[in-house]
């Protein structure tokens, strides 16, 4: 398959044609591992996601640790991937298809570093150029930051706080 075709195709051809699997969040739905919380507020056209993890539906964590001691960069690129193909299932879970979506707007990413770990930027491309390859250099590009923090849930070396804009006003869910 040829760049000029996957310019051509929605994000949910891409997703097909990358042979992604994204994770469905209707059922079980999203949050009860985590307590009372919701899975995304929207307002207007501004949807914003919850925090992901690079865990499975059923809580199992990919590359948990630290960077820069247990966990090597690209554990964490992949890592990042993980938790960034959640968030897509996240957009699918508030707007129906990832095609509702005209704009990744921001992406918030925390990694967790040894304290003499710089390279963060490394590890949390791995969310963002997913969502390039699946939205396009013009929807997926995104505004971020990359932190690097002590501690996250349940031990998760990486979670992304996710806002996305929609082409219409989703009805509220």
């Amino acid at each position: 398959m040829s760049r000029n075709d996957l310019v051509r195709m929605t994000a949910e051809q891409r997703v097909a044609a990358l042979g992604l699997d994204i994770p469905d969040y209707a059922n079980p739905p999203y949050g009860e591992r985590y307590g009372a919380m919701k899975a995304f507020h929207i307002s207007g056209r501004i949807v914003t996601l919850s925090g992901m993890t690079p865990e499975s539906r059923d809580g199992v964590m990919l590359h948990p640790g630290r960077i820069g001691a247990d966990v090597t960069v690209e554990q964490g690129y992949a890592a990042a991937r993980y938790a960034a193909m959640s968030v897509l299932g996240l957009i699918r879970s508030a707007l129906g298809s990832l095609d509702e979506v005209s704009a990744i707007v921001n992406a918030l990413c925390f990694t967790v570093t040894t304290p003499e770990f710089t390279d963060v930027n490394l590890v949390c491309n791995g969310a963002t150029d997913l969502l390039i390859e699946v939205f396009g250099p013009e929807v997926g590009r995104t505004t971020s930051a990359g932190i690097g923090v002590m501690s996250l849930s349940r031990g998760n070396c990486f979670e992304m706080w996710t806002t996305v804009e929609a082409r219409t006003a989703p009805a509220t869910r």
